[in-house]
């Protein structure tokens, strides 16, 4: 069993917690995801590692309220336990000789985005950061963010905190101008990372991104993260998550990504119909 020791809602759809797991801990690294359950009869759901303290053996997971497992997963409170979290997975994200990195996390993807940033600043490479939200109340994580970031940008689709625009707005401004990259990295809504990868490929600006969004099983036997790269077939959660942004076939993934939300859906009404029932 994996002790939640630290619980803390981020905005009304997005909740971080710290997991005990000291073996995962020890060994975690930016880019990997877990597997956890529940319960004993819990969905296995994958989340990328948000972050790590390999001190105190946590591992730190970011979750937004979209199904009816992340649904039970937020009713679970500080001192209760999961039933199964395993990892590390996935192959971590390539940051061994960067020295400058353009950095950019859309919506709950700055979750996962963050440790990158923050690994990258702790080998002293020179780190840009832009993050992008639809409106003030969804963002998260902005502090984190400064901290680790030699340049910051903060964007809302509505103007209503920050600049006003998408994040390809100034990644565009900073292209144009004659900045170059060692890397792009971005993670966020598939939409997003395509156009990011439109963006960058006119200035030839490498750019990776993280197919973590389309992920289910964790293993590689569902096929639901099944995608093209480069005209061949590859899995996000053991091939990847992180490829050549260049080379992903999005429209491909974004029609595969919506096969699952009408189960997501009822099975999301269900689990809050049942939490209903329990309050009554």
């Amino acid at each position: 069993m994996y002790k939640i020791v630290k619980k803390q809602p981020l905005n009304p759809t997005v909740t971080r917690m710290e997991i005990e797991a000291p073996l995962i801990a020890k060994k975690a690294k930016p880019g990997q995801f877990i597997i956890l359950r529940v319960d004993e009869n819990g969905e296995r759901i994958p989340l990328t590692v948000a972050g790590y303290d390999r001190e105190k053996g946590t591992v730190t997971i970011i979750f937004q309220i979209v199904g009816a497992t992340t649904e039970k997963l937020n009713h679970l409170n500080e001192g209760e336990c999961l039933h199964d979290f395993v990892g590390p997975l996935g192959v971590p994200t390539h940051v061994d000789g960067l020295k400058k990195v353009c950095v950019i996390g859309g919506g709950v993807g700055c979750a996962i985005a963050l440790p990158i940033a923050e690994e990258l600043h702790a080998m002293g490479a020179e780190v840009t950061s832009i993050i992008g939200f639809r409106n003030q109340d969804l963002v998260i994580l902005e502090d984190e963010f400064k901290a680790c970031s030699d340049h910051f940008t903060l964007m809302t689709d509505d103007g209503s905190y920050g600049e006003k625009g998408n994040v390809t707005a100034p990644l565009k401004t900073l292209l144009e101008n004659g900045e170059r990259f060692d890397e792009v990295i971005a993670i966020g809504p598939l939409i997003m990372m395509k156009f990011v990868c439109l963006t960058t490929k006119e200035y030839d600006q490498k750019t990776v991104v993280s197919m973590n969004p389309i992920m289910v099983d964790g293993t590689g036997m569902c096929g639901g993260c099944r995608l093209t790269v480069g005209g061949k077939t590859k899995f996000a959660c053991v091939d990847g998550p992180d490829f050549d942004g260049h080379e992903v076939d999005f429209d491909e993934a974004m029609s595969r990504s919506r096969s699952y939300t009408s189960f997501e859906r009822h099975a999301y009404e269900e689990a809050c119909n049942l939490f209903k029932k329990e309050v009554e």
